[in-house]
């Protein structure tokens, strides 16, 4: 039997979450153009806007702070000095509007636009492998011309710091490689092709008339962060002990000395230099993915009373 979810009444897309990465900044822009303005079956409200305008401005990756960084539950509700960052009262603006995070209010499913300078073609990155309106997105966005890939971050709801982890459902949709600064029309092209089968697919699943089929999935589960120099640019190729990792900057050959294979991804993205962060690696494992149908409006009315029972408690 397929697992009944409520509908997606509710979605936003956002970009410019770090201002100089283009694809996202010019894709809501366009969005949001009157004559792109489209009523396509998808959310009854889809909320598009650009996340962080001043740093959107002055096209850098951030203000003060990075933004991207400013959503666990301690930031959004801790105390705030009057001169506390940027990106620390914007973030508890869009918590307001879009949230608040882990409520009832918010939103049914952010999709958060994002580029890096690693060849990681398109890339869903959550924190969590069970959630199935997620995933069955990522299913359906299978574009022939575009490598695709699910990363999972097992981090708690309270701990997860990204934009996405405001809604009841979300994600980031990362396509690269794109230089930041700049914008590539591949690259944007894809993008656009993202955020539109994900209205698609929205719009089939809240008119309720077949169920979205079961599937078996890869999901790359990344868990640790590298710090050195010089890596080579094959995002996702498998990493196996003692072949050659890093390239040092007198000529030496550093090799990978870790117990067991893994997924080297986000490989040379350039904002993580600063932190000394030359890669992440991943395990890869697939995740039974059940089908899923829209609940009746009988059933949603159910599902609501026990979420506010559940909140009351």
């Amino acid at each position: 039997m397929p697992v009944r979810l409520p509908r997606l009444s509710r979605a936003a897309v956002c970009g410019g979450t770090h201002g100089n990465e283009l694809s996202g900044v010019y894709l809501v822009r366009e969005m949001l153009k009157p004559e792109n303005r489209k009523e396509d079956g998808g959310p009854a409200s889809l909320l598009m806007l650009l996340s962080n305008p001043r740093a959107v401005q002055q096209c850098t990756r951030y203000v003060d702070t990075d933004l991207n960084r400013c959503f666990t539950h301690a930031t959004l509700n801790g105390p705030a000095s009057e001169g506390a960052p940027y990106e620390i009262f914007r973030a508890r603006e869009l918590n307001n509007l879009l949230g608040p995070k882990g409520s009832r209010a918010a939103v049914d499913l952010i999709c958060d636009l994002h580029n890096t300078t690693a060849n990681m073609g398109l890339c869903f990155i959550a924190y969590s492998d069970c959630d199935w309106v997620c995933l069955h997105i990522f299913r359906h966005l299978q574009m022939p011309d575009t490598p695709m890939r699910f990363i999972h971050f097992d981090v708690s709801t309270k701990e997860s710091y990204s934009l996405d982890s405001i809604g009841k459902h979300g994600f980031a949709m990362e396509i690269g490689p794109q230089p930041h600064g700049c914008i590539k029309s591949n690259i944007y092209t894809a993008m656009r092709e993202g955020v539109q089968h994900m209205r698609d697919w929205v719009s089939c699943f809240n008119s309720g008339e077949s169920n979205v089929s079961m599937a078996q999935l890869p999901v790359c589960r990344g868990f640790k962060t590298s710090k050195c120099f010089l890596s080579q640019d094959r995002d996702f190729c498998l990493l196996r002990p003692g072949e050659p990792l890093f390239q040092t900057f007198s000529g030496e050959t550093v090799k990978y000395q870790g117990a067991e294979a893994l997924y080297a991804f986000f490989i040379n993205e350039c904002a993580y230099y600063k932190k000394g962060i030359a890669l992440s690696l991943a395990r890869k494992r697939r995740v039974s993915v059940p089908s899923i149908r829209v609940q009746t409006d009988e059933e949603e009315r159910a599902s609501e009373q026990s979420f506010a029972s559940e909140e009351e408690e």
